[in-house]
This record gives C-alpha cells, structure tokens and sequence, in this order.
C-alpha cells in the first residue's frame, strides 16, 4: 500500500518542524500538523547550550534563529551565596566552542515552521489529530471541521510535547521518576544584569537561572526540591515571591529592583518521564514525546534537536526506515541516559536537603572549588562527554 506522505510529524514546535524542513529540503512529501494557529507564550525552554547549539548548526537552522529571534549568550555565571564563583567563557571551554542561544520560544516556533514551509513541507494549522494507527503504513486519524479524515505515511512522527498523545495511541510505555524538583519561570522586563550571559545563583535546595534575551528582558526561573519550598508559584501574585526565592537562592536584589512581569508565571513538576525505545510499527517519538528531561537542568530543546538531527541522518542513510527508525532510537536512548544520569548527580549533590546530603556537599565541594575538572561536562558539551564510574565517584568526592 502506497502512503499519502512520506512523513507526517504531529506537531509544529522546533522538534516537528525542524524535521520537516530538513526532509523536505531532500525531497520527502512531509506534512506538519500543528493546533495552534498561532504559538502563544508559555513558561517553556528559551535557550539551547553549547551542544545542543551544534545540533542546531547541523540541521541548518542556527542562523536562521540567531537572525530571528536569537541571542547568543557567550558567558556562564556562576554564583553561590551571592559571590562570583566562576565566569566561564563557553567559545573557549567546550568542544563545540559555540555559545548557548537565548530566545522568545514563540518566536522561535514561527521561525522554523515558516523555514519548513519554505523548504516544500505542506503545513496544516489549527487541526488536531484524534488518532494513531501503527502499522505498514501507519495512519493517522483527523477531525478537520467535523470530517474526519485517514493520512498514510511511511513514517509518523510524535513531536507533541510531554503530554504526547502520540505516545499514548501508539501504545508506547512511559517511565517516570519519583517527583523531586519543581521550576517556576516567568518572563520579566525591566531587569538590570549583566546580559551577556546566562546568570546561575544556587542555594541550598533552589536555584535561581536567568537567560538574557537583550534590552532588559529575560526569562527567569527558579528550580527547587518539593521539601524545600513545598508550595507552587502561580499567577501575577505570586510573583513578588518568586522574586525572593530568587533572592534567597543568591540572586542580586538589584536584578529584580525595576523588573515587571510580561508573561505569565507557572510552576511544572521536574521528575522525568521517558519511553524506552522510542520508535514501533512506523511511529516514532521526538523531543519530549520521547523524553521529558527535568527542566531545571536546560537539556530539553538541546535534546529535541538531537534527536531530529539523528532521526533524519538515519532516515537519509537507509530506505528501509524501519531499520532506520530502530537505529534512531537506540541513539536516542544512549544520549538520553548519559543526560538522565547526570541530572540525577546533580540534583543528589545541590538540591537534596538532609543530613546525608550535607554529607556529600561537605566531602565534595571543596574538592570541586579547587578542582572544576570533577564536575561532569554533559550540560555543557553533550551526551558525549564520559558519563561513568569514575566520573561519579570523581564528583562526589570519593576519589
């Protein structure tokens, strides 16, 4: 049976839309659907880091949105207890030698839908599938204005976010970690920082990350473990208390002094949820679909191009994309691992409270101030980077 499209990927974010554009550009019939006829803003991820910029480069839309919508924010600063610890210089420290990019996600989502569009990839919005049959072909099921309607691809593809639908009709399992961390963001103008780079202020138990987007604009959050701060924020009362968790984590007061939200404040749960083997019976997951980072660490857009960038060099190297498909998903599930494991380390070591983790952070941060190179480099430099035995016990101090 001859299918309608070659692809169908259900859902127009950068992971749904990034795909299409690459595929189309060679050839493939690619149709996007997306609900939203016009993206509007949330609290979500709005800046990549150096390895997830060089995915980026590789699928050919980084300047694309650095002309767009972007800014690239060179420089790390880390601070604790409201001193400078570290100002590190991404172009110098990483293998990629590439900044992270900051931007406005909705901006960033009509970019690269409009690039999709323009590579040949036909684009649907303001229609919802109602459905997903596995198979060969796989089907999709759609209600467009009442009619329902059955596309036939070689190939679909859930890029539709951590509540994936897809996953779900596809018959996928989800895996899902105990609750730990909440991040609350919201957009703030007016803030008076250094906006060069991406501000770090941690505490004990929270965290406060500030992402630059220029002109005084910025995307704040605040991540911290349930047992510390045990209530949510949300909603435009709740944000002079953002504030002062930010403060209390080791943000300058004076960042916030002038500073007024333009977007709306939400908390989101942490824990990951991730599926093992992300592709079945013509159906393959991307980008959150597939795996759900937990957000306080920023791998989650680094991850969801990574992923388009391997399905599609997959996808590309072999015409039986079933073979194709699995491939992809055990890369997919390697790199994954290696980001799960560190944040896991991380969230152990900095935000756990308890007698126990005085102990570690005791017994590893002096040995970490003196020497940087135990710290593991996976946010940083990727997936890639040694993820092992000897790496934990290095950062934990037990070596």
């Amino acid at each position: 049976m001859s299918a309608a499209y070659d692809i169908v990927t259900i859902g127009g974010g950068v992971g749904g839309a990034a795909l299409a554009g690459a595929m189309a550009a060679r050839g493939a019939r690619v149709l996007v659907l997306e609900r939203e006829t016009r993206f509007k803003d949330r609290v979500r991820g709005e800046g990549i880091v150096p390895w997830g910029t060089a995915e980026a480069q590789a699928l050919g839309i980084y300047e694309l949105l650095r002309e767009a919508c972007g800014r690239e924010l060179r420089w790390w600063y880390t601070y604790a207890g409201g001193m400078l610890l570290d100002r590190r210089d991404f172009l110098e420290t990483t293998p990629q030698r590439l900044p992270c990019l900051a931007f406005y996600h909705p901006a960033m989502q009509e970019a690269v839908l409009a690039a999709a569009a323009r590579a040949g990839a036909e684009v649907r919005r303001g229609v919802s599938a109602s459905g997903v049959r596995p198979g060969a072909p796989p089907t999709v099921v759609l209600d467009a204005g009442g009619q329902r309607e059955e596309i036939t691809a070689r190939l679909v593809v859930g890029a539709d976010g951590r509540s994936s639908l897809v996953r779900q009709w596809a018959g996928f399992a989800v895996r899902r970690d105990l609750p730990r961390l909440f991040i609350a963001g919201v957009l703030l103008d007016g803030m008076r920082m250094p906006d060069d780079g991406t501000q770090l202020t941690q505490g004990l138990g929270q965290a406060a990350i500030v992402f630059p987007q220029g002109a005084g604009r910025a995307r704040a959050y605040v991540a911290y473990h349930r047992d510390v701060i045990p209530d949510r924020f949300q909603g435009a009362g709740d944000v002079p208390r953002f504030v002062a968790e930010s403060v209390r984590a080791g943000a300058a007061p004076e960042w916030y002094a002038d500073a007024c939200a333009v977007g709306p404040l939400a908390t989101f749960e942490g824990a990951d949820a991730w599926v093992d083997h992300p592709y079945a019976s013509g159906v393959a997951l991307v980008g959150d679909a597939a795996a759900a980072s937990d957000p306080s660490w920023g791998q989650g857009l680094s991850l969801t191009l990574r992923d388009v960038r391997v399905l599609r060099d997959r996808l590309l190297a072999d015409d039986d994309w079933d073979a194709a498909g699995h491939a992809y998903a055990a890369e997919h599930d390697r790199s994954y691992a290696a980001v799960h494991t560190v944040e896991d380390w991380w969230t152990e070591l900095f935000m756990e409270p308890g007698p126990e983790a005085d102990a570690r952070r005791e017994r590893a941060l002096p040995l970490i101030l003196e020497d940087r190179s135990r710290t593991p480099d996976t946010f940083f430099s990727g997936p890639d980077a040694p993820v092992d035995e000897t790496t934990r016990a290095r950062f934990f101090g037990e070596v």
